[in-house]
């Protein structure tokens, strides 16, 4: 498929995702748990989130193959994953409607350590109400949200908003 054509499916995918309708959702509020959900890894497995990530805080980000910030952002979150990581930050890059063979040919080049979750029906983007891509939920060491940036998060903003939650607890 061409780069543009499934760009503007993947609009047209967004659109529906944030539709009206019984499948539309609020998002998330701060200072509430973190809607749960159970994802799949790309590697292999299961994740329960944010069960599994008790005691941690956790960015959940959103993405897709066909959005034009996703792919410098994921590489560049990298080296700020690997340095927060041991003080407890975790990265949850969840793929929004997309197979897993598109998923692992957009990640394979990058090389990031953190888990990339799929999320092949979009269930999980529509109960963090997402509209657009990328979007990332921060998620504070007790499950709660603590916040969001939306669209692409340069490695300093991302870092300084997870160095906060990570000092806090």
């Amino acid at each position: 498929m061409n780069r543009g054509l499934s760009r503007r499916l993947g609009m047209l995918l967004l659109g529906l995702l944030a539709g009206c309708g019984e499948s539309a959702l609020p998002p998330p509020i701060n200072g509430e748990v973190a809607p749960m959900f159970h994802a799949e890894k790309l590697s292999g497995g299961q994740l329960n989130v944010p069960a599994d990530f008790a005691g941690k805080v956790v960015a959940i980000r959103f993405w897709a193959d066909w959005c034009p910030y996703c792919r410098k952002e994921m590489a560049d979150l990298q080296p700020v994953y690997a340095r927060l990581r041991g003080r407890g930050l975790e990265i949850l890059a969840v793929n929004v409607a997309q197979d897993r063979d598109t998923a692992s040919k957009f990640v394979a080049p990058l090389n990031i350590t953190y888990p990339v979750l799929l999320d092949p029906d979009g269930a999980t983007a529509r109960a963090y109400g997402v509209q657009a891509l990328p979007l990332t939920w921060l998620v504070d060491r007790k499950g709660v949200v603590r916040g969001k940036i939306v669209g692409e998060a340069t490695p300093e903003i991302f870092e300084r908003k997870a160095m906060e939650l990570l000092d806090a607890n």
